[in-house]
């Protein structure tokens, strides 16, 4: 799709204003000057890339586009100095920058003059990050080659096109190199998306519906709560081993039912970014009763005995740690986990460092913070996204160093204890409130739909929000 029916399509009508300069072809060899002039004259841009501002449903944005028609979309000393001036002048707006790439990465036409261009593309967004502004991307097809590897890689959010091809080397760069055809369905969004690098593939006629979404999120800030609190839960009469085993039912409401039913916006994220991604972690852009916020959510319908929370898992969580603290969003982290994984595998990828990485990350975080216990609470999985400035707990909910029934192997050499040892390590939300663990619990009423449960919850974490915010 042309560069400008791209626009078209997703900007504002007649909301573009550029901010390109015209090119200054002085000194250009008369050979490579008649070649940009056909360039031009075939796309319809005076450059691989244009620049400006827009706006996407009323919100103002900076633009930063890719015309593939001219010379494949190639990023040469001109394209990159205009790319490099949209985005600093992005910042100096306190604009959002939304970027479209379909490029074959460095113009080889100028070679390395062109070629460490990329690094100050890349230093501009740095920048921009660091100054608290959203950066997001779609990729189209194809992005290859230097582009893929600075501003194609640099996002908070970044989506791809439907079967775009998306890769560090070009396959046909890679058949001449090495002989052989490169392997299929590798460079593609699809596998790109499921191997946790970008966020989601997302159709052409779909994205401004989701720059609407995440704009929102991002720069709207909260509406009126509409969720009723139950502000003063009574904790029932169960012990602890009863609550242990209610938490473990599987009908039990878990992270997505909150964020289903708790929110009216949700962006899903996916992966690390850098190749990793496990299903026991969520994590999404959402307004939870009316609080924009990043949630970090133990998945517990994706925990299985086959698929434990490995430290993917974990790694995605401080993807989301570090996403609240860039965008200057709340951070909510959803507890709910039978535990760990405990492997080879969980072993040599750090599963422990990840822990610490993650109890270290969430506990230095500036922005506002509130973990909750949603039901299962075991084991160093579960104290990685404890750290809050409130925490939240469940009625049923539970923390614990290990499952009642490891615990009792260790004590009485059998299982068989397991209720006196969820009693006597004084694991329930009950004595958690009591010894100042836990700050506020949420009732659960015997018998009710799950969308009542997860809707208090969601009422209860945007109060404390709203409350840590002013």
């Amino acid at each position: 799709m042309p560069v400008h029916e791209l626009l078209d399509l997703v900007l504002d009508e007649g909301s573009f204003t550029s901010w390109d300069e015209p090119v200054d072809l002085t000194g250009v060899d008369a050979e490579y000057r008649a070649t940009l002039e056909r360039a031009a004259e075939r796309a319809g841009t005076d450059e691989s890339v244009i620049t400006g501002r827009a706006t996407v449903h009323g919100r103002p944005i900076a633009v930063i586009a890719n015309e593939f028609g001219f010379l494949a979309g190639s990023i040469g000393v001109a394209a990159a100095r205009r790319i490099t001036a949209a985005v600093r002048r992005a910042t100096a707006e306190g604009l959002p920058l939304v970027a479209s790439t379909c490029s074959g990465g460095t113009r080889m036409q100028e070679g390395t003059t062109a070629f460490v261009h990329m690094i100050e593309i890349s230093r501009a967004i740095g920048d921009h990050r660091a100054a608290g502004l959203p950066y997001l991307a779609h990729l189209r097809h194809p992005t290859t080659g230097g582009v893929f590897a600075s501003w194609g890689s640099l996002a908070h959010m970044t989506v791809g096109e439907p079967g775009a091809l998306l890769g560090f080397l070009g396959p046909k760069v890679y058949e001449a190199l090495y002989g052989e055809p490169f392997p299929a369905g590798v460079q593609t969004s699809e596998n790109l998306a499921e191997h946790g690098i970008i966020d989601a593939v997302v159709p052409h006629e779909d994205l401004s519906a989701i720059l609407d979404q995440t704009l929102a999120l991002l720069t709207d800030g909260p509406t009126e709560p509409v969720q009723t609190r139950r502000t003063a839960p009574v904790v029932g009469e169960r012990s602890a081993w009863e609550s242990i085993q209610i938490t473990r039912q599987p009908d039990r409401a878990g992270v997505r039912e909150l964020i289903r039913y708790g929110s009216d916006i949700v962006v899903p994220l996916r992966g690390t970014q850098d190749g990793q991604r496990d299903s026991a972690m969520m994590l999404a852009l959402t307004r939870l009763d009316g609080v924009p916020c990043v949630v970090i959510g133990q998945d517990r319908k994706r925990q299985t005995d086959e698929h434990p929370m490995g430290p993917a898992a974990l790694r995605e969580a401080r993807r989301g740690m570090s996403l609240a603290e860039q965008l200057g969003l709340p951070l909510v982290s959803v507890i709910d986990t039978p535990g760990a994984a405990l492997s080879k595998e969980a072993e040599e990828g750090a599963i422990a460092g990840e822990i610490a990485r993650c109890i270290a990350m969430q506990s230095s975080l500036k922005v506002p913070t509130v973990s909750v216990i949603l039901g299962q609470g075991c084991g160093g999985g579960a104290l990685a996204m404890l750290p809050a400035d409130v925490t939240i707990a469940a009625e049923n909910a539970w923390l614990s160093p290990l499952p009642p029934e490891g615990a009792s192997a260790i004590v009485h050499r059998d299982i068989d204890h397991a209720p006196q040892m969820a009693e006597q390590q004084k694991v329930s939300s009950a004595h958690l409130l009591a010894e100042g663990t836990v700050q506020a619990l949420v009732a659960e009423v015997p018998g009710e739909p799950a969308e009542d449960f997860v809707r208090a919850m969601a009422a209860e974490i945007a109060a404390q929000l709203r409350e840590l915010t002013s």
